[in-house]
């Protein structure tokens, strides 16, 4: 079935839309995937925030001309395209898509490039991304190492608190004697 004129200009126009407001996303050649598996990667983005799109490469094109994305010439790239879009977190993307790339009985799904603060990135970067902790992660990290030093300093003093009764109790129970 093919899209008409209308329907072309409102794909152009929402992909623009999501592009502009997007923290990362991946692209993908869905060559063999079947329905099943979309949907389970549909899901699997949608409950992280993120979200999954089909996008013929020349309507990707003109969703992009305007946005002047460093790098990005989405003709060039092979296959079916669909897009792998995050509103909250720059890893979202790359590491679903990444995880899901790697099962079997997916067909041909593999990453293509993707997009970080509007330049496009490769595969190998995308990759890279995936194997980042979330961010979720890196702020627990950075609260513990901040956490650190406080948590020390509270243990030498209740040390020190500590120490001091066991002195007094050493007193009382020799003043018992």
């Amino acid at each position: 079935m093919a899209l008409t004129r209308k329907q072309k200009e409102e794909i152009v126009v929402s992909v623009k839309e999501k592009l502009k407001s997007q923290k990362a996303a991946v692209f993908t050649d869905f060559t063999g995937l079947s329905v099943s598996k979309m949907q389970e990667l549909k899901k699997k983005l949608k409950d992280n925030n993120a979200e999954y799109k089909v996008v013929k490469k020349n309507l990707l094109a003109k969703a992009t001309e305007d946005l002047k994305i460093e790098g990005l010439n989405p003709k060039a790239f092979e296959g079916s395209v669909g897009i792998a879009f995050s509103y909250d977190d720059e890893v979202v993307p790359a590491k679903i898509v990444s995880e899901f790339a790697k099962q079997d009985g997916i067909g041909e799904f593999k990453i293509i490039g993707g997009i970080l603060e509007n330049k496009a990135v490769s595969v190998d970067e995308v990759v890279a991304l995936a194997k980042l902790p979330s961010k979720e992660q890196l702020l627990a990290n950075l609260l513990a190492q901040m956490n650190a030093p406080v948590s020390g300093f509270v243990n030498v003093l209740a040390g020190n608190l500590r120490n001091l009764v066991y002195v007094l109790n050493s007193i009382k129970e020799a003043k018992a004697k």
